[in-house]
């Protein structure tokens, strides 16, 4: 078996398709975080008394919060986790009865519909309690149909060569640098919250669109086609040689079984698979939940020690430091896949590599994050959460990248997909299991 003669991917059209279907899996989803001010505010009403006017602690940027709005975060978590990890899961096992082009462009229509319904909300007036339970249905619907749409994307790449996996990790990488860059410009610019919401979902709306126009075009490529359409016959190219020399022989014996062989593709086993690929599988897994436990649960409290009311950098030190930065060196370790895999797939240095990131929690716990009680503030100047903060993201997109590129090339072709919608999955187990133990971990300060 040979790829000696494939077609080359002409002006990178398919590297470049799946670099937007990558920033359209994940940027509308980054924005509707970035806006959480803006849903938090809406949550506010200034008319209820009493009991159901329970508020938290106020904070230097204002008074307190309603029960609704300090309870946002931790539940739109939730709305989010579970639904993806479960669709990401149920994916691996229907994306063989489900056509690829009805789960891919039908995700991303009904997720462009859901921002489409958001952004004219903007302008709509609401009350509270039935903004936040319209809001977390809207959040369901999201991840649900954004879990499919992420492993389809990963199995459909794991048809292509190893490194076209890298775009979607790479699209997905600049998602979070985007909805961060566009917050630290809202900030800057002093934009009302109503008015920087509506930006953020009409950008996601359009960049939605342009994704799935883009996917339309994916199956005209020649590059796209011989590889779509030779997935699973080449990867039977050996054993179809091997059966013509062997009918010299056995044509008396087993003309008819040989004939069956050729024509019938093996069976794919998800749990067959499994047993080849769980040294990825749980690498990129841990990975995320080492990444998810500490960010932003842990990280966003940290405290500037060298800013003052002054200078503003109090202001920007977050937004810039932590969300700015994670997104940017993450998106630089996704992207130099495409020019260096080391270590390589069968590596030992690939697992040891992805353990050794968890000296994070305790580097990020030490750090000046406030309010603390248990431990002590070690390194307290900016410049170690920065340093810590280039390496932590950094390492996180490269391995997970390089994780996700080899999975689906540790089996047979016919079983790539399969094993793209499978590393999805665990990457998904990554985020929840991170997101579950980011609460351990701030309690632990």
């Amino acid at each position: 078996m040979t790829t000696a003669n494939a077609p080359q991917d002409r002006y990178y059209a398919v590297w470049i398709i799946l670099f937007i279907l990558g920033l359209g899996t994940l940027l509308p989803w980054n924005f509707f975080m970035t806006a959480t001010m803006y849903f938090t505010d809406r949550l506010i009403d200034p008319q209820i008394n009493g009991v159901n006017n329970l508020t938290v602690s106020g904070t230097e940027d204002g008074p307190g919060r309603s029960v609704l709005a300090s309870k946002f975060n931790n539940v739109m978590t939730l709305c989010a986790m579970v639904p993806l990890l479960i669709f990401t899961c149920l994916n691996s096992f229907i994306h063989q009865r489900i056509p690829q082009k009805l789960r891919i462009s039908g995700s991303l229509s009904v997720i462009l519909v859901v921002f489409l319904i958001t952004a004219v909300l903007v302008k709509v007036e609401m009350e509270p309690l039935p903004f936040f339970v319209f809001t977390m249905i809207k959040i369901i619907c999201i991840n649900s149909f954004g879990a499919i749409l992420q492993g389809s994307l990963f199995g459909l790449a794991g048809m292509l060569p190893a490194s076209y996996t890298t775009p979607i990790m790479s699209g997905q990488g600049l998602a979070g640098a985007f909805a961060a860059f566009s917050m630290i410009c809202a900030l800057a610019s002093g934009s009302e919250l109503q008015d920087s919401a509506f930006g953020y979902f009409i950008t996601a709306c359009v960049v939605i669109l342009v994704a799935i126009v883009s996917y339309f075009a994916l199956p005209k490529m020649e590059f796209f086609q011989y590889y779509s359409e030779s997935n699973g016959s080449r990867s039977n190219s050996d054993e179809e040689n091997k059966m013509d020399l062997l009918k010299q022989d056995q044509a008396e014996k087993r003309p008819v079984l040989s004939l069956t062989e050729e024509e019938n593709k093996p069976a794919v086993s998800v749990f067959g698979i499994f047993k080849q690929i769980w040294v990825m599988a749980l690498s990129v897994c841990f990975v995320f939940t080492i990444t998810i436990g500490v960010f932003p649960a842990v990280t966003v409290d940290v405290k500037t020690t060298v800013a003052d009311e002054k200078n503003g950098w109090h202001k920007y030190f977050i937004p810039v430091s932590c969300f700015l930065l994670f997104n940017m060196m993450d998106w630089a370790g996704r992207s130099l896949t495409a020019v260096c895999m080391w270590p390589g797939k069968d590596s030992i240095w690939l697992p040891v590599l992805v353990i050794a990131r968890l000296v994070f929690v305790p580097l990020f716990m030490l750090c000046n994050v406030q309010p603390r009680v248990l431990l002590p503030v070690v390194f307290g100047h900016d410049a170690w959460y920065i340093i810590f903060m280039i390496l932590f993201s950094f390492s996180n997109g490269y391995l997970a990248s390089l994780c996700m590129c080899f999975g689906p090339k540790k089996v047979s072709q016919h079983e790539a997909e399969t094993a793209g919608a499978i590393m999805a999955f665990f990457l998904s187990l990554g985020l929840a299991l991170g997101a579950a133990l980011s609460f351990a971990f701030r309690a632990m300060i």
